[in-house]
């Protein structure tokens, strides 16, 4: 640890999980500045962003989440939550290269975002896209970097590809649409009526509203289908494959209390070798390199976040109930200075 790092001697409000269950088991709470080692850097928050990994992990609902993350019957120990954060650097690390204090930055980091004050590993971490507010730019790195990554590393998108985007009005999915119309694919968003008019807004070439149409079903073949909601079987979502599509799972709904969506990825994992459509998988990793790449999208004006909705940080458990109810046209976000 520093000692720039080690003088901070301020306290800040943050919102403190110790325990499994509704956001009402959420405390505010007064807490030191958080401390970190030589390649740390302290970032006063701006804004935080919302994803469905923070109610999952306050649920803790799968049970994988609590066995693979923070405990099983109640967290390890308590911790803040929030993934995802843009702010301004307030001190660096001895070791800390890239940034110095006044720096604006966004990123991605474990835990700690609700809160005034983080702590995060410099690779963690890029320079805010210019051209966007704290709040905008708190929105993309989770959600961002898990489309990029699903689009480009796992589906290994190309231009003149046919890709389905099953769940675009979310948050992933807004950025899945972006993202693959910068590759030269053509882009079709599933999503709800409510948000049909969003998704085309943001380039989506055809837009299919889910209560109105089954895109299993149609007559269309997909070389890439990018999964957020996990609705279809996978022999359904093969079948809107070509003969030699991928498909990539994100997440989803369902699927019970021990694994919930991970079943189906599970499934999909063992009949993958045994089919000629291939049905992937993964873990958004968080990396400077994507930050920075999505950055010269977004400043590029190809890439631009899309919020529904901004809450102050005294209101984090009424933001997460509301991304819960699985209507959020976008990102939903937290204004912290």
């Amino acid at each position: 640890m520093s000692n720039e790092l080690k003088g901070q001697m301020k306290t800040m409000k943050a919102w403190i999980q110790d325990k499994y269950g509704s956001p009402d088991i959420l405390e505010l709470k007064e807490r030191d500045l958080p401390t970190g080692n030589d390649d740390h850097v302290l970032v006063r928050i701006h804004a935080a962003c919302l994803n469905p990994y923070d109610w999952h992990i306050l649920r803790g609902d799968p049970y994988l989440v609590r066995m693979v993350v923070k405990g099983l019957r109640k967290p390890r120990q308590a911790f803040i939550p929030g993934a995802d954060m843009a702010g301004v650097v307030e001190s660096v690390g001895s070791a800390v290269t890239r940034f110095r204090p006044g720096d604006e930055v966004y990123g991605e980091v474990d835990a700690g975002c609700f809160a005034e004050y983080v702590s995060a590993r410099e690779e963690r971490i890029a320079l805010k896209p210019t051209n966007l507010t704290f709040e905008q730019a708190s929105g993309v790195p989770m959600a961002a970097m898990t489309a990029l990554q699903g689009l480009r590393n796992v589906g290994r998108i190309d231009e003149g590809h046919n890709v389905l985007i099953n769940g675009a009005g979310g948050g992933i999915g807004t950025f899945a649409v972006q993202i693959a119309k910068t590759f030269g694919a053509e882009v079709t968003g599933v999503c709800s009526a409510a948000k049909v008019d969003l998704v085309r807004s943001i380039g989506a070439d055809h837009v299919i509203d889910y209560a109105e149409e089954d895109f299993s079903r149609g007559g269309q073949r997909y070389d890439l289908l990018l999964d957020m909601v996990s609705n279809h079987s996978l022999s359904a979502s093969r079948r809107a494959l070509t003969s030699k599509g991928i498909l990539v799972i994100v997440g989803g709904v369902g699927g019970g209390r021990l694994l919930g969506p991970g079943a189906r990825v599970l499934r999909g994992v063992l009949l993958s070798p045994f089919v000629s459509q291939r049905i992937k998988t993964f873990v958004c990793k968080p990396s400077k390199d994507d930050l920075e790449f999505l950055k010269e999208l977004i400043e590029a004006g190809k890439v631009t976040p899309v919020i529904d909705r901004t809450y102050p940080l005294s209101e984090v458990p009424e933001a997460i109930r509301y991304l819960e109810e699985g209507h959020a046209q976008g990102k939903v976000v937290i204004s912290v200075a």
